[in-house]
């Protein structure tokens, strides 16, 4: 009898581990707005879902690094849901305090930009998976606003 269950375990553990998941990629980091107290950029990602039904998204976490330093970090709670047998773009809003920009300034003096990592965790409703996180990591530059953003 034990070797049966063992048997239907492993079975259904194999089954589970070959589902094919939705894949996701950050696709780029831009400018969006200059604000007073903040510079927000959008962090649009490419998510694609193997399913014939929409998926809902849970959530959207994110943080971004520059010189090893967190400067910003959140969640986009409930943001939609996939489309299905499609490719879904999200924009995930990113605000980075001007403060914390001010504290960056050697990084910032060479090239009039910020190197970053950005690392997002995408949750999503699997039907009888349940939740499942995709972890997406990403570095590049992103360039500061000058002078003519502001007017």
């Amino acid at each position: 009898m034990s070797q049966l269950v063992d048997k239907a375990k492993n079975f259904v553990a194999e089954k589970v581990a070959n589902i094919k998941k939705p894949e996701a990629t950050v696709s780029d980091v831009d400018l969006s707005s200059v604000h007073r107290d903040r510079v927000e950029y959008i962090a649009k990602i490419s998510v694609n879902n193997p399913y014939s039904h929409p998926l809902p998204i849970c959530e959207v976490s994110y943080t971004l690094k520059s010189d090893g330093r967190v400067i910003a970090s959140g969640n986009m709670p409930d943001p939609g849901s996939l489309k299905a047998s499609d490719i879904t773009i999200l924009n995930v809003p990113v605000n980075v305090p001007h403060s914390i920009l001010v504290s960056l300034v050697r990084d910032i003096s060479r090239d009039w930009d910020i190197d970053y990592e950005l690392e997002v965790g995408l949750t999503i409703d699997l039907p009888i998976i349940g939740n499942f996180t995709i972890p997406l990591s990403s570095k590049g530059e992103v360039k500061l606003p000058t002078l003519s953003d502001f007017f």
